[in-house]
């Protein structure tokens, strides 16, 4: 089962939930405002990715943080401040099983479906 990771409310999550919507593909939503993100999944995600992709360092969460919270940040730093602030994790996460998707780029999900298929 494919699982999107991300927040109701984001313009992102709403044309990715569209795009998988319109193409029938089913999948799980995973609010991570309302449920988090286990730290083990998000480790693995800045693993495959780098912090500096699953970070959402231009949203507005990330902006609002203390100055002290953001500099000379890590993954160990990064990972931590995205388990406290979950907002601050880029989105979608598309969660295809054996890999993961960040952000939402319609020909990415097309070639990444279809190869998983």
């Amino acid at each position: 089962m494919i699982t999107i990771y991300g927040i109701p409310n984001c313009d992102t999550m709403k044309k990715a939930r569209a795009w998988l919507e319109a193409r029938g593909i089913e999948y799980a939503f995973h609010d991570y405002k309302k449920a988090g993100v286990d730290r083990a999944k998000l480790e693995g995600w800045v693993r495959e990715h780098g912090w500096e992709t699953v970070l959402n360092r231009a949203g507005p969460t990330f902006r609002k943080l203390d100055a002290d919270l953001t500099k000379d940040l890590d993954a160990r730093k990064a990972v931590s401040l995205m388990i406290a602030n979950p907002s601050a994790i880029k989105r979608p996460v598309l969660d295809l099983g054996k890999r993961t998707l960040v952000s939402f780029k319609p020909e990415q999900y097309a070639a990444a479906l279809a190869k998983d298929a």
